[in-house]
């Protein structure tokens, strides 16, 4: 079974959202019936992809960095989106982590990282805002030798 894990931005600009699916699509083409998506399901790339994979028949694994993770999601729809995806998953991972912080979301990341064959990675390749984010997981998987497709386009940059 091939793993392909997802990290990217929350926010994507309607400028970009079109070859973000597109992108995501073509990475995950081709391997129905024989594929474990792994994804923390955050707001933006980790859902579109989560949603993507599940179309494609993946077994959709969850890794969920934080006892309060729910507790992030800005409002009801972001909240009912990732349970109902979440309610779809085969696997659910949960890390140690108490409550949902820079080092949390850096530790999920790196265990899809760690677990996966390839990462696709929703990127404007720019440094991470914050410890965990994008960028330090893009570097952490590269470090690991993981091959990275970055999905993004050029000269787009996230709000």
């Amino acid at each position: 079974m091939k793993r392909i894990g997802v990290t990217g931005h929350r926010s994507i600009p309607p400028e970009v959202h079109a070859h973000v699916l597109e992108g995501l699509r073509a990475a995950l083409c081709g391997h129905e019936g024989s594929l474990e998506a792994l994804s923390s399901l955050a707001v933006g790339a980790d859902q579109l992809f989560a949603d993507i994979a599940l179309a494609h028949g993946a077994e959709l694994t969850v890794v969920i960095p934080s006892g309060d993770y729910e507790e992030g999601f800005a409002d009801r729809a972001e909240l009912t989106r990732y349970r109902a995806l979440k309610a779809r998953a085969a696997r659910e991972v949960r890390l140690d982590f108490p409550h949902s912080t820079d080092e949390a979301y850096y530790a999920a990341g790196a265990y899809i990282a760690d677990h996966c064959d390839r990462l696709l990675a929703v990127w404007d390749g720019l440094p991470a805002r914050g410890l965990g984010g994008t960028g330090d997981i893009v570097t952490y998987a590269r470090a690991l030798g993981r091959p990275v497709t970055v999905i993004w386009r050029d000269g787009v940059e996230r709000g």
